[in-house]
């Protein structure tokens, strides 16, 4: 579907995502290593007149990796089938979408490492030789047979790469990492997502949901949803500071960006553990939340701005958490007021703090 701006109205949920998808890797902002490898590989590429190779994509979840395989498609101009580890539940399962494939086609495989160790041993010779091995029978009647499949290029995401088999891993000839995103990266994206839904905004509006963005598009664009669901109904339908932090203190989220979760683990942290060493099994069933959850979805922000430690006896909380939260520091003599946070713009997203005492 070709880029277009959209009424602030009512649309399908489907209908705007693809509107705020990128299309072409000029318009990738904030992963400047990772568009400038994929411009010399789909050059390469398109001046031999042959298929991609092979690429991993790994990093956080909400970067943008499913985004920039369908962006390499559309800049090869190829097909694009999307599958996920999980779903490849049999080998039969990945043999038939191996046997679908065209030349050139692009095979997007989302949490590749979730891959079961049948389904990888099918995909060994397809993406290293383009044959497909077939046991047909039992027994001693059994026969292997292999079909020649046309070349074609598998993009892997995933958010674990250490859980990925080093044979898969060594199969793919580039590995991309993705970071978290910039202020100015991140306000582009707001900006962008903004012009395409004729929503008006301001300079200070775009910041404020910048500020909450914690570095990753995906919250960036969901955040602005509530923020111009908020301004429509509540405001004129135009969002400025105002709008945008009345409507973010609805959700929940801070200055910073931290939400109910996130506040709730460094409470716990602290007030139940005194503030640590505590095991993750522990912190996790203190809250009734699953550890993955945790370490997953909220430690990496936490590690991100400096409010937690993970040390061989468990989770800490730093000073940073106990000014944030304005609870009293071990050994301090009265409660500790919150640092200006107001500033994130040192390039990954790291929060400017007053030195520490």
């Amino acid at each position: 579907m070709d880029e277009r701006t959209l009424s602030p109205q009512a649309q399908p949920a489907d209908q705007l995502d693809a509107a705020l998808r990128i299309k072409r890797l000029s318009e990738l902002r904030g992963q400047d290593n990772v568009r400038h490898n994929l411009e010399i590989l789909i050059e390469a590429a398109r001046r031999r007149g042959d298929s991609l190779d092979h690429i991993l994509l790994y990093g956080p979840p909400g970067l943008g990796k499913t985004t920039i395989a369908h962006v390499v498609a559309n800049e090869m101009g190829v097909n694009l089938k999307v599958t996920a580890g999980p779903a490849i539940e049999r080998a039969g399962d990945l043999a038939a979408i191996l046997t679908n494939l065209r030349k050139g086609d692009i095979l997007f495989i989302d949490e590749i490492h979730r891959l079961g160790r049948a389904v990888e041993e099918i995909l060994y010779p397809a993406m290293e030789d383009f044959a497909l091995d077939i046991v047909i029978g039992k027994g001693p009647a059994a026969r292997s047979i292999r079909l020649k499949l046309p070349r074609f290029t598998v993009i892997g995401a995933t958010t674990r790469l250490a859980l990925m088999t080093a044979p898969l891993r060594a199969r793919f000839g580039a590995i991309l990492r993705f970071d978290f995103y910039d202020r100015e990266a991140i306000e582009y994206i707001i900006r962008r997502a903004a012009e395409l839904t004729a929503t008006p905004i301001t300079p200070e509006g775009v910041t404020a949901i910048a500020r909450r963005a914690r570095g990753t598009p995906r919250v960036a664009l969901r955040l602005f949803r509530r923020v111009r669901d908020y301004a429509l109904v509540r405001a004129d339908g135009a969002i400025t500071a105002d709008v945008a932090d009345a409507a973010l203190a609805l959700l929940a989220i801070d200055e910073l960006g931290l939400d109910t979760l996130d506040r709730m683990v460094l409470e716990t942290l602290i007030v139940k553990f005194g503030g640590g060493p505590v095991g993750l099994e522990t912190l996790a069933a203190a809250i009734s939340e699953e550890p993955d959850t945790l370490m997953d979805v909220v430690e990496p922000y936490l590690l991100q701005l400096g409010f937690l430690e993970r040390t061989p006896r468990g989770r800490l909380a730093t000073l940073r958490a106990y000014q944030h939260l304005g609870l009293p520091y071990p050994g301090a003599p009265e409660v500790l007021q919150p640092p200006l946070f107001a500033e994130m713009e040192n390039g990954q997203g790291q929060p400017i703090t007053p030195d520490e005492p």
